[in-house]
């Protein structure tokens, strides 16, 4: 029987498009007002969400690379870094529609999803409308997909001067074009990737001291730290609740959004008060 569902989604190394077929989603960050919406854009975020439906919800999640964010809406990413927003309030250049000679909008392109017969169907027009929409839109910096694509080969080791020597910028330049184009900075970048990183691990059955030492942390205590500024809770908390099902709930936790990754927490109305403790990674 479908039933209500929420979750607490962590932060990931990539900006979130939902196209949705018509069912809303209702979607909670600290410090930023509810928002419910049937499509949903999440730029790059430093802080946990809770995503609320009343048990059914059907459409196609895009996990983007933040500068391909960047490239589709040719907005500055900053701006759109924890935050949730209709995509069709954003600026865009959806392909033009061959019967109408005009450009589709967000809603559009998910109604047309949504009335396709099979997903192999959906996805090829996906891909069709993404090639064009990119092709048409604001080009990414060169070397801010590189000195992106380093920054998530290393999972945030690699010192922000090492990164600006490797693309020829100055430190300063290259945080000003990250901030554009990724929307954090390459420091508050690196903070989100290793705590990724260490999510998969403990998810793995890795202690946190050693956890810890592989993804760069001082020690525990900081690895707890960056925990609870991110997801809320403490790795010990986060863990347990991803291995025991929640007692009102007794279902297993819905697949996490990134193959391999430790991104979902299943919550109860207790657990969810975890989100309330975060803010803003700076």
């Amino acid at each position: 029987m479908d039933r209500p569902r929420r979750r607490l989604e962590a932060p990931i190394g990539a900006a979130t498009l939902l196209l949705g077929f018509g069912e809303p989603l209702r979607i909670t960050r600290a410090g930023r007002p509810p928002a419910t919406l049937v499509s949903v854009f999440s730029g790059p975020t430093t802080t946990p969400a809770v995503g609320e439906h009343g048990g059914r919800l059907s459409g196609v999640e895009v996990l983007l690379m933040p500068w391909a964010a960047f490239t589709l809406f040719g907005t500055p990413q900053y701006e759109l870094a924890d935050r949730t927003v209709d995509p069709d309030d954003l600026p865009h250049v959806l392909g033009t529609r061959p019967d109408a000679g005009r450009r589709r909008s967000i809603g559009e392109l998910s109604a047309a999803l949504a009335a396709l017969p099979t997903w192999q169907d959906r996805f090829g027009l996906l891909d069709d409308e993404l090639t064009r929409w990119s092709q048409a839109g604001t080009p990414s910096s060169a070397k801010v997909v590189r000195a992106w694509s380093e920054l998530v080969r290393t999972w945030g080791s690699v010192p922000v001067r090492l990164l600006a020597e490797e693309v020829g910028w100055s430190v300063r330049h290259l945080e000003n074009r990250f901030r554009e184009q990724i929307g954090l900075g390459p420091k508050v970048a690196a903070r989100v990737l290793r705590l990724q990183r260490a999510r998969r691990l403990l998810a793995q059955g890795r202690g946190q001291a050693e956890t810890a030492a592989i993804c760069g942390f001082y020690d525990q205590a900081h690895l707890s730290g960056e925990f609870r500024a991110m997801t809320g809770c403490t790795p010990r908390e986060f863990t347990m609740a991803r291995v025991i099902p929640p007692v009102a709930q007794p279902m297993a936790p819905a697949a996490d959004r990134m193959t391999g990754e430790a991104t979902s927490l299943l919550l109860t109305s207790a657990r969810s008060s975890v989100f309330s403790k975060t803010g803003r990674v700076r």
